[in-house]
């Protein structure tokens, strides 16, 4: 992952590097040092909630590297029970059946630390309040959950003076969540872009580098395990949504719900917006988009999730597979990047248990979680008050004043156009009277590109808006 301000050829040299070296140095197995603990340390309970793909492996490297983990928190952390639905359902052999119980309730209030990994709304948010009653600290994963009932959780986890932690719930492995909730306290930050679901830049890279349609390529994810048997909430765009709406209330210190981001997935996308993206320089891919607004024309957030054309030499467009990459400005620090895997076991257990290495530690040392901070109280702006660029392709005469009397339409209602393409266009009949004509706009209000739009296709030099797509990356 890329911790640092990188510009797009950076990152394709950087990952250029790194692949050499993968491929082409000696590795030699280094063995790995057995921690020097002290006598007499803590003993930590700590509970699972769940013992799926994540669940498996946090409860793996818990229990593998209890002196390291003791080593980091000062504390020696014990697992008493692994809550599941099903006693007698197949596990992996990582996870001792000696641990497993159906009694959630138990695992929530008879433990320390809390590691909620069921996913969902209920029973999650039941037992995790439970948990903070009981007054233990909760670390979780659960983006729906946070993006549902944040304010609830974090109010409970205050009242009970508890550690409230969730790394995973965004991106993974990637560190986002505690870059913007440490790392950047001390600065403002004006936007947040993002690649944060991976089954959908997965299936849009497939649909970019092997030219499968869009329903070729959910299935091969499914195949491989990157999309669920019903992909909704991935495809949908509803997955980055509620990830979108916890950047933001990061970002922008105001409590931001999953009912405030404008959502659009992907489904509609087909191999001609592909082509029509590789024509004009661009990759298509699904962006979280979280703006601050402070102009003459708004003045609050703007969150969003859709499908967006990114240029060839923007960071973003390199993010390829089921990676997940995040591009955070803020006034002070200028353009940061962090990049790497945003799902699996591993990646996501690894987000995990950094929370829990963090909340152990506090139960020891004193000190705890940052608190919510929603300060700002900034309004959150409706979909039409996003500041966007457009790519517009349409089909018009091919004739003279068509051209001028187009870039009218967008000057009438505020649009400033950026860029220009034109090419023939024949009809079945074999006509050749109309051209197909592609606007790249400069940024401008949704609600300025929207009035264009209508204004192009109310004019008589206008046959048929063929697409209309959004442009984000500078």
């Amino acid at each position: 992952m890329v911790l640092t301000p990188m510009l797009g050829h950076d990152v394709l040299a950087l990952r250029r590097t790194l692949s050499f070296k993968a491929r082409w140095s000696p590795v030699t197995e280094q063995p790995q040092p057995t921690p020097s603990l002290p006598s007499g340390l803590p003993v930590l309970r700590v509970g699972v909630l769940g013992s799926g793909t994540v669940g498996t492996q946090v409860v793996r490297l818990l229990l593998e590297q209890a002196d390291d983990f003791a080593a980091r928190s000062g504390a020696r952390m014990e697992i008493t029970g692994i809550a599941v639905r099903d006693l007698g359902a197949p596990r992996d052999s990582a996870v001792p059946r000696a641990l497993l119980t159906d009694d959630a309730t138990a695992v929530a209030t008879g433990n320390d630390i809390v590691i909620e990994l069921i996913g969902g709304i209920e029973p999650a948010r039941t037992l995790i309040l439970a948990a903070f009653r009981s007054g233990a600290s909760v670390i979780t994963g659960n983006k729906a959950l946070i993006a549902a009932h944040g304010p609830e959780l974090y109010d409970a986890a205050a009242a009970a003076g508890t550690d409230f932690y969730y790394e995973a719930a965004v991106a993974g492995a990637i560190p986002v969540v505690y870059a913007l909730r440490e790392s950047m306290a001390g600065d403002r930050v004006t936007s947040v872009l993002g690649i944060v679901n991976g089954t959908t830049n997965y299936i849009l890279d497939e649909m970019s580098t092997k030219g499968l349609s869009f329903e070729t390529a959910l299935a091969t994810a499914q195949e491989l395990g990157y999309a669920e048997a019903d992909p909704t909430a991935d495809v949908d765009g509803l997955d980055a949504a509620a990830k979108a709406a916890i950047i933001a209330s990061l970002a922008f210190h105001t409590r931001v719900g999953l009912d405030d981001v404008s959502v659009e997935g992907i489904r509609a996308i087909t191999a001609d917006d592909i082509r029509e993206a590789h024509a004009s320089g661009c990759e298509l891919k699904l962006l979280a988009i979280a703006q601050r607004r402070e102009d003459e024309h708004a003045h609050g957030v703007s969150v969003r999730v859709h499908p967006a054309l990114v240029p060839n030499d923007h960071p973003l467009a390199s993010v390829h597979g089921a990676y997940n990459a995040v591009l955070v400005e803020a006034e002070s620090a200028g353009r940061l990047m962090f990049y790497g895997q945003g799902a699996g076991g591993a990646p996501t257990a690894s987000a995990v248990l950094s929370d829990v290495v963090a909340a152990a530690a506090h139960r020891v040392h004193g000190g705890q979680a940052p608190r919510e901070s929603s300060y700002a109280r900034l309004p959150v702006l409706g979909p039409e008050s996003a500041v966007t660029r457009y790519q517009i392709q349409l089909r018009s005469d091919d004739a003279v004043g068509s051209l001028a009397a187009m870039a009218s339409v967008f000057a009438e209602n505020g649009v400033s156009i950026n860029s220009v393409r034109q090419s023939a266009y024949v009809t079945t009949d074999g006509s050749d009277d109309q051209a197909v004509v592609t606007f790249v706009t400069h940024p401008a209000p949704v609600f300025h590109l929207d009035a264009a739009v209508e204004g192009l296709r109310d004019s008589d030099r206008v046959a048929e808006i063929v697409s209309i797509q959004r442009v984000e990356g500078e």
